[in-house]
């Protein structure tokens, strides 16, 4: 068993990390202020092809695995980027899978590229207001008529829709007393995303200012039939195949995060001298850091096999949850501490680690919260009956 990473890995750890050196912790504090979507960042990502990491070359991408994206994704949030950074770009890595999978040779030429390279923003609707996490209960309408679909509804907490060109949209097309089970009648669409049929109304929101979330209302919005991906019904399940590398690459920036606020921690901890003697020589202060230490390091292990499983096409469900859940809650423990770490001044704005700490809480509750992943493991590895 060999935990090193190859050659392949290192180059694209240190090519990524290169980038993120040029956008320091002035330039997200200034993000984090004003609320302006990275864009630069974004398209020096772009330039160097890092937004198609996962995608085909034969579609404009490098090739590789999530196991690769996983561990760009961690080096963007451990270098101070945070989840401003991450999520930024976290679309554009795993989010036209199920196109990827599903879709016409035609329509993973036409929607693929342009994401890869960096010419198209995208953003991924499927959360609605009364439905939560309960998928199948989705109520937005898309109707057939013609060769065409209207679509009436709400979305929530939709990210990136300030700035997306496109959406990925998951619909109802049969209604839910039409079909035999709950997961049939949804459909799977990737279109443009008009504003004069979507009113896209942002979130004001705790953290990540800079990359926007979103109520979506939508009006009679017209997406022609050669949007739809696969077959009319089973959008469900092919959005099956974008969630496990979602929960990988969410568990790798909640790592990064975790070893962000870590580096800021120790390095504070070193210099503060309080009685004539550094902070980080009490134990109080070394052993929590320490615990952080040890449990980003045990996320990271199992982040790394669950990327590894997707990409030797094995079942990684449990390992995915169980990464998710595991990476979400060890880096708030290690962003919490790091505020604890700096005492009144972990409260300032100037030391980052407040910013660090109302990030690590999107990891928590995104994509799935942490009650949910706890079920899904109860159910799936442990084998205990379903409890909801």
């Amino acid at each position: 068993m060999d935990f090193t990473l190859t050659d392949d890995q290192r180059m694209v750890r240190d090519a990524v990390a290169r980038i993120c050196d040029s956008f320091g912790d002035d330039y997200w504090l200034e993000k984090d202020r004003s609320g302006d979507f990275p864009l630069d960042f974004y398209d020096a990502l772009a330039r160097d092809g890092w937004l198609g990491i996962c995608t085909s070359e034969k579609q404009g991408g490098a090739g590789l695995g999530i196991t690769e994206a996983a561990i760009m994704m961690r080096q963007i949030a451990e270098s101070g980027a945070g989840l401003s950074g991450a999520s930024a770009v976290h679309i554009n890595i795993f989010g036209l899978k199920p196109v990827e999978v599903f879709g016409t040779e035609a329509q993973k030429a036409r929607m693929i590229r342009p994401m890869a390279t960096g010419s198209a923003k995208a953003c991924f609707g499927v959360t609605e207001p009364n439905t939560g996490l309960n998928t199948t209960q989705l109520k937005l309408r898309a109707d057939k008529r013609g060769d065409s679909y209207v679509v009436n509804g709400q979305k929530v907490w939709i990210s990136t829709a300030q700035v997306a060109d496109n959406i990925l949209l998951l619909a109802r097309t049969t209604p839910l007393d039409q079909v035999a089970k709950p997961t049939e009648g949804l459909s799977l669409f990737y279109t443009p995303l008009d504003r004069a049929r979507i009113t896209v109304a942002e979130i004001k929101k705790m953290g990540r200012k800079c990359v926007d979330s979103n109520e979506l209302f939508f009006e009679d919005f017209v997406i022609p039939e050669q949007d739809r991906i696969g077959e009319e019904g089973r959008g469900f399940h092919y959005i099956l195949h974008g969630m496990n590398p979602e929960r990988v690459l969410i568990a790798a920036e909640a790592v990064g995060l975790g070893f962000a606020a870590l580096r800021k921690a120790t390095a504070y901890a070193k210099e503060r001298r309080v009685f004539n003697r550094a902070i980080g020589q009490n134990q109080s202060i070394q052993h929590p850091l320490a615990i952080c230490q040890s449990e980003l390091e045990a996320a990271w292990l199992l982040t790394l096999k669950a990327a590894w499983e997707y990409d030797n096409d094995l079942p990684c469900g449990a390992s995915a949850n169980m990464a998710k859940y595991l990476a979400g809650e060890a880096g708030f423990k290690a962003c919490t501490q790091a505020v604890m770490t700096h005492g009144g001044f972990g409260y300032a704005k100037e030391y980052h680690v407040e910013r660090y700490l109302r990030e690590s809480l999107i990891p928590r509750i995104a994509p799935i919260s942490p009650q949910l992943a706890l079920c899904y493991i109860a159910e799936r590895v442990l084998g205990l009956p379903k409890s909801y």
